[in-house]
């Protein structure tokens, strides 16, 4: 949808902005009875959860508990992006009795990632320790797909005719409608594609977490602060070209402030985790030591490195108590 509108993005964008080509944007955020924005994060979140399991499985995990810890974690992370962006901009859109029924269409956009990381990874960490899951192993496999949801889901703003930057002549800059041009700014006709920005730099935050993890050097469970770090560091000057109305503190953007925020918090958790892996480390996947065999197949999932199971000292990222756990293998809901 979106890549076949930029190979034929070689319009005249209109004598205001004198480029020579442009991005087509959408004429409607509906494809039939399909609101595009809702889409584009439902696709998003699927690809996550299945590039996930295989990944889950790769380290000798049961695939099924992704689907276990995505029950709860994407409806949590729905929800506390949405309460991110209705608290952040609760004076300029909410307030004095406007919240309702506003506040609940999520389908005209508005989900602040920041609040729906933090509620789906709050929850997704609480579900894997209740399957006696080792926290930093199965945050290894989930959380390099992050990026890849969000940059999915990054497509429904272009659907959207939103978050973008200041106007632009470059040939890559996306056509803006009258009616979506923000005040002060209705004569320019093209503007810096911030989300396509965004996008592509969540696909090589992927492709980067992938590969890091791929050599196995870094300490288990230390992707997460390495994801949050380099988000941030995207977002950071992303944040900085756009021109639509948000919240300011001190005279920044407040996304701006929580970029800074994120980026010194994950240095600070590098710092004393340590990055490097160290011998006690473990990427077994359960507490109990055991791994996850196929049905029907009597050999055990191959190990991606021989680790020590009984021994805790690389779970220190949310490191939780001993649970009693069967020999059997790890079940989970089929997914719905």
């Amino acid at each position: 949808m979106l890549l076949p509108a930029l190979a034929a993005a070689a319009t005249a964008a209109g004598p205001h902005a004198g480029v020579v080509g442009s991005i087509p944007s959408p004429s409607s955020n509906r494809l039939g009875p399909l609101h595009m924005y809702g889409l584009m994060i439902a696709l998003g979140v699927i690809a996550a959860i299945e590039v996930s399991r295989a990944r889950w499985r790769h380290r000798g995990g049961d695939p099924d508990d992704i689907y276990a810890i995505a029950f709860l974690a994407v409806p949590a992370g729905l929800i506390g992006a949405r309460l991110y962006h209705v608290v952040t901009d609760w004076n300029r859109l909410y307030a004095d009795g406007r919240w309702w029924p506003e506040a609940f269409k999520v389908w005209n956009g508005g989900l602040g990632i920041p609040g729906g990381i933090a509620a789906g990874v709050a929850v997704g960490l609480w579900v894997a320790r209740r399957r006696a899951i080792r926290l930093p192993a199965v945050l290894d496999a989930v959380v390099p797909t992050l990026p890849l949801a969000q940059a999915i889901g990054r497509i429904g703003n272009w659907w959207n005719q939103e978050l973008f930057g200041r106007p632009t002549t470059l040939p890559w800059g996306l056509e803006i409608s009258p009616r979506n041009r923000p005040v002060g700014y209705e004569a320019y006709a093209t503007f810096h594609p911030t989300f396509l920005y965004e996008m592509l730099w969540n696909l090589a935050l992927f492709g980067l977490l992938v590969w890091i993890d791929r050599h196995r050097r870094l300490r288990p469970g230390n992707l997460l602060p390495l994801y949050v770090g380099g988000y941030f560091l995207g977002r950071l000057w992303i944040e900085a070209l756009r021109i639509d109305t948000a919240t300011r503190i001190a005279g920044l953007r407040v996304n701006l402030w929580l970029s800074i925020i994120g980026i010194g918090g994950a240095l600070v958790v590098l710092a004393v985790r340590g990055v490097r892996r160290r011998p006690g480390d473990s990427d077994e996947p359960y507490r109990d030591g055991h791994r996850w065999t196929s049905h029907g197949d009597d050999t055990a999932v191959e190990h991606a490195e021989d680790g020590d199971a009984d021994d805790d000292e690389g779970d220190d990222v949310g490191d939780v108590d001993d649970v009693e756990v069967s020999d059997e293998p790890a079940g989970g809901p089929s997914p719905t």
